[in-house]
């Protein structure tokens, strides 16, 4: 069963500095040689990969991590919404990493064949726990409907959806994405919420107090199995609590 910490900053600036911190501690108390960590797409997570760039580029040992992504937009990676070219020029460009320790989605391909290779990558480069690929740490953040990757509240059964990704659609703006799906979220060791932000309280304040609107939002349902969840919020984000 998972075991769920919350952490409340007082502003967004010392956020990112607890994550990168905390990404940091798990090399330094390990041994371990390689660290899977699944990035985070959107708005959430610019503010931290700035952060690390100037304050955690040459700490970190980059050359131990393998990046992938929780989710992508179906669109090229030179394109301003692509999850990738967000992450490429905020902190690969100012890290050192070998090429081949990044493992983007392709959202310029077929969005269902596309799922598939990236299921297949996942499931032969990943450790495995169950028929489910381990992460070391997913990055997650909070929609303001209560989203989290790229699984909808109208798409609650990918949670119990059998591959390791799946392609979705943004309700609003019918966008595709592709997705890791909950099996895969919910094998991880260490999951971090990264939420900030007054208009993210609602939700943190329904999920954490259990509500009954809370069991409409995929949020609510990361609970990995044999890891733990930590939620990294400013106090705005956690004023609902």
């Amino acid at each position: 069963m998972a075991t769920t910490e919350v952490r409340i900053f007082e502003s967004i600036e010392n956020v990112y500095d607890a994550i990168a911190g905390e990404i940091l501690k798990t090399t330094q108390e390990s041994t371990q040689e390689i660290f899977d960590i699944a990035l985070s797409g959107g708005n959430s997570p610019k503010g931290l990969f700035k952060h690390i760039s100037e304050k955690y580029a040459k700490t970190i040992p980059w050359e131990r991590f393998h990046l992938w992504w929780g989710d992508e937009r179906c669109v090229p990676p030179d394109d301003e919404q692509s999850n990738y070219k967000m992450t490429l020029d905020l902190l690969l460009s100012n890290i050192d990493i070998p090429e081949e320790n990044v493992h983007r989605i392709k959202g310029e391909e077929d969005p269902e064949k596309e799922a598939v290779r990236y299921s297949a990558e996942m499931e032969e480069t990943l450790n495995a726990r169950g028929k489910d690929p381990v992460f070391d740490i997913i990055l997650l953040g909070l929609g303001d409907d209560g989203h989290t990757a790229s699984i909808f509240p109208d798409q609650l059964e990918l949670f119990e959806y059998k591959d390791s990704c799946a392609v979705t659609q943004h309700p609003l703006s019918g966008q595709k994405r592709i997705t890791i799906t909950g099996n895969v979220l919910n094998n991880a060791n260490q999951i971090f919420f990264l939420v900030t932000g007054q208009n993210k309280s609602l939700r943190v304040g329904e999920i954490m107090n259990d509500n009954d609107a809370a069991k409409l939002l995929p949020a609510y349902y990361i609970s990995p199995k044999n890891g733990e969840v930590i939620w990294f919020m400013d106090e705005a984000a956690a004023s609902k609590i």
